[in-house]
C-alpha cells in the first residue's frame, strides 16, 4: 500500500454531519469506508462503496472530487482537504476482482438493459442482485460506452473496462454485442421474446454541429468521433478545437500524445466547462486557451472567427468588424453530444423532450410501460457518478414495476 493512503485516511475527522458525503452525488458513505479501513476491514469497505455505487472504481479516477468529495471536506477551509479519491480507488482496486456479489432467489423474470456504458452496468448489476436474469445489449464490440469509447486510456485504462466485463458475466449477466436495438431488432421484439422490463442506458453518441459552413470539409472531425479512435487520423502538426468542455479537453491531450505540435482551444465566452483539473492538465501539456472567439466559418486552411468584446463583467457585448483567419491542418468541433433517435423511430409511444432526452416519470419509467431509462439519454451529457445515481433509481423503479406484474 503507498505510504499516503494510509497518511491521507489517518487526516480524517470523521465528521459528525459530513460535508463530504452531502457533496457525492450518490453520497458515499465516507467517514464510515474510512473507519473501515483504518480497522483493516478492506473487504468490508469494498462491499460497502460497491453497494453504493457499482461504478465507485471508475467514479474513484474519473469524478470531478474538487467539486465533490475532496471540494466539501472542512479541512479544506484552512488547509488541504482530505483527498479520499485515492482511499476509494486502493479499497475498490483491491476489492473488486475477488468479490462475491450476493443474488436473491431467481424471480423467473428476464431483463434487458440496452446500452452498456456506467448506466447499463449499474442497472445491470443491481438487477442480477435482485434475481432478474439480465441481457446487455451493446451497439459496440464492446461494453463500457464513454468509458471506453470517449475517455482517453491514459485517464481510465482499458483494462477496467475488461474488468467489469469480466465481473458482469461472472455474475451471471448475459452480453450481446454488436446489436443495435432499433435496427435489426427494436424495443417490441424484446418484449415478444419474453423480456418483462427493458432499460435504455443508450448515452449521447450523435454529435452536436455548428451549422456553419465548412462542416463537411476533410479536415473537419468531431470530438466523438475522433476519440473513438485516434489512431484512424491525421490531424496534422496544427490542431483548433472548438470547446472547452472536457471532451475537448481530451481531444487536445490526445492529439499532442499523437504528434501535434500546436493545440489551441477556442471559446466564444470566457467560461471554461471542462473541470478545473482537466482544464489544468491540458495546460500543463502544452494546450493553447483562446478566449472571446466566435467561429463564423471553417475553409481548409482553418477556422474563421469573429472577435468579441467584452464588458467589465466580462459579457459579450458585441464584435469586432475584422474577421480572424486562423491557420491549422484540422479543426475538430466539441460542443456536447446528444442522443440517437433509433429507438424514438422505431418504439411506438416512446417520446423525446425537444432536446431529443427521453421522457421519464418519478420511477425513470418512459412514456412506454415496461420502458425504464437513465444517464445521458435522459439528462443530457453529464457524469459517471450523475448516470450512476439516475441508474440506481431506474433499478428500485424496475424491481417496483416488475414485482407487481
Amino acid at each position: 500500500m503507498p505510504v499516503y493512503v494510509k497518511e491521507t485516511a489517518d487526516r480524517c475527522l470523521h465528521c459528525k454531519v459530513p460535508q463530504c458525503q452531502k457533496g457525492c452525488p450518490v453520497h458515499t458513505n465516507i467517514p464510515e469506508v474510512i473507519s473501515l479501513f483504518q480497522e483493516n476491514k478492506l473487504r468490508e469497505a469494498g462491499k460497502m462503496l460497491f453497494e453504493n455505487n457499482p461504478m465507485s472504481l471508475v467514479c474513484s479516477i474519473v469524478c470531478d472530487h474538487n467539486r465533490q468529495c475532496r471540494g466539501h471536506c472542512v479541512l479544506g477551509k484552512k488547509g488541504a482537504p482530505i483527498n479520499f479519491s485515492v482511499i476509494e480507488q486502493f479499497i475498490s482496486d483491491a476489492y473488486f476482482d475477488s468479490m462475491e456479489i450476493e443474488k436473491q432467489p431467481f424471480k423467473g423474470k428476464k431483463v434487458a438493459v440496452i446500452g452498456g456504458g456506467p448506466a447499463g452496468i449499474t442497472v445491470a448489476f443491481k438487477m442480477a442482485a435482485a434475481g432478474y436474469d439480465v441481457t446487455i445489449f451493446e451497439g459496440k464490440d464492446d461494453i463500457g460506452g464513454v468509458l471506453r469509447y470517449g475517455i482517453p486510456d491514459f485517464r481510465l485504462p482499458r483494462s477496467i473496462c475488461d474488468r467489469y466485463r469480466n465481473k458482469l458475466l461472472e455474475t451471471g449477466v448475459k452480453i450481446r454485442p454488436n446489436t443495435v436495438i432499433g435496427g435489426s431488432l427494436e424495443i417490441n421484439n424484446l418484449f415478444r421474446d419474453g423480456y418483462s422490463a427493458v432499460f435504455v442506458g443508450t448515452g449521447v453518441w450523435r454529435s452536436k454541429t455548428l451549422g456553419i459552413k465548412g462542416e463537411s470539409l476533410p479536415n473537419v472531425h468531431y470530438s466523438m468521433d475522433f476519440l473513438m479512435n485516434p489512431n484512424g487520423y491525421n490531424l496534422g502538426e496544427s490542431v483548433a478545437i472548438i470547446g472547452m468542455g472536457n471532451a475537448a479537453m481530451d481531444v487536445a491531450r490526445v492529439a499532442l500524445r499523437h504528434g501535434a505540435r500546436h493545440v489551441t482551444l477556442f471559446a466564444r465566452s470566457k467560461r471554461v466547462t471542462a473541470s478545473p483539473h482537466e482544464f489544468s492538465y491540458a495546460q500543463l501539456e502544452g494546450a493553447e486557451m483562446v478566449f472571446g472567439k466566435a467561429i463564423t466559418e471553417i475553409t481548409e486552411e482553418g477556422p474563421v472567427f469573429k472577435t468579441a468584446i467584452f464588458d467589465e463583467n466580462d459579457k459579450v457585448i458585441g464584435y469586432e468588424d475584422e474577421l480572424d483567419y486562423v491557420k491549422s491542418d484540422s479543426t475538430v468541433i466539441s460542443i456536447s453530444n446528444g442522443p440517437k433517435n433509433k429507438l424514438i423511430l422505431t418504439t411506438p409511444g416512446l417520446q423525446a423532450n425537444d432536446q431529443g432526452l427521453l421522457i421519464t416519470d418519478e420511477n425513470c419509467m418512459t412514456t412506454v410501460e415496461g420502458v425504464f431509462a437513465a444517464g445521458d439519454v435522459v439528462q443530457g451529457a453529464n457524469t459517471v457518478v450523475h448516470a450512476v445515481e439516475e441508474a440506481k433509481r431506474a433499478a428500485e423503479g424496475m424491481i417496483k414495476y416488475l414485482e407487481n406484474l
